[in-house]
């Protein structure tokens, strides 16, 4: 029962950490990050779509964007 537990719990762990990127528009005046690229909040970006760490759009005070909720 031990090792299953353990088992879980790093199976839980790697699959947490496997969605930690998130789509932002890399212009000065975006505030919002995106799961996919194709969000319908991204259709308006005239700059270039950017792949980010999760942490850094928190971190750069991005916030989910309210297509994504």
């Amino acid at each position: 029962m031990k090792t299953l537990s353990l088992l879980l719990f790093f199976f839980i762990n790697i699959t947490c950490k496997e969605n930690t990127s998130v789509y932002i528009c890399n212009s000065s005046g975006a505030k919002k990050y995106h799961y996919t690229s194709g969000c319908r909040g991204l259709s308006n970006c005239t700059y270039k779509i950017i792949k980010v760490d999760i942490e850094k759009a928190k971190k750069d005070g991005k916030t989910l964007c309210g297509w994504e909720k």
